[in-house]
């Protein structure tokens, strides 16, 4: 079985360089909007056994809950920490699996979500990379069979780490899964990626943001 993990921070620490010229409270709307959407693309992939977001933010948590998933409400030390005991939380066998999506990947689409699910088969990794080198989602089968190394150039890591483990390492280039929101770079790229989840794509028109 396969379990999906969202990490996602305080919405007082989220994209705080994303878009400095919107008031906080946008940007924060902004964020729970690309989670919401992640969540909804989650959901609609039926080999999924479970959606959980993993925050130490009590807000977010209400939001996810409302968004279908299930919330962890767990203090925050570091991003691949986080994942690592959200992941060991819910596998519930060792063998089981643990996808985890970042949670600003706003296009990102069932079908590709599945698509990398089928890739990595009863033991390995599979990944999709983003444009920048970074890891935009990432299933480990079973949850512990490699690190979680997300981050700068994170790609690139888990590749080695799959080498290092002597597992197989898929890695699919998948257009809905390219871009996970970091700068306005990205605000504009992802509008124009047509998957792009509803609720973020009305947040970001709202601010009078248009693509590139």
């Amino acid at each position: 079985m396969i379990s999906a993990v969202v990490p996602v921070k305080t919405l007082a620490a989220s994209k705080s360089r994303l878009l400095p010229e919107c008031a906080r409270s946008d940007v924060e709307r902004l964020a729970l909007a690309m989670m919401a959407d992640v969540i909804e693309a989650l959901r609609g992939v039926p080999a999924l056994r479970r959606v959980v977001v993993v925050t130490p933010d009590a807000a977010v948590a209400r939001a996810a809950e409302a968004a279908g998933a299930d919330a962890l409400l767990r203090s925050d030390p570091g991003l691949n920490p986080s994942v690592e005991a959200a992941s060991a939380e819910v596998a519930l066998q060792p063998e089981d699996g643990v996808l985890v999506v970042l949670g600003d990947v706003a296009a990102a689409a069932p079908e590709d979500l599945a698509t990398l699910l089928d890739a990595v088969g009863t033991r390995g990794v599979a990944l999709a990379p983003s444009s920048d080198g970074g890891t935009a989602a990432l299933v480990r089968v079973p949850f512990d069979v490699i690190p979680a190394r997300f981050g700068p150039e994170s790609a690139k890591r888990h590749r080695e780490e799959a080498e290092r483990a002597h597992v197989p390492c898929h890695e699919l280039r998948l257009p809905s899964l390219a871009i996970d929101v970091d700068t306005g770079e990205d605000v504009e790229a992802i509008l124009r990626i047509a998957t792009l989840g509803r609720r973020t794509r009305e947040a970001l028109e709202a601010l009078g943001v248009a693509p590139g």
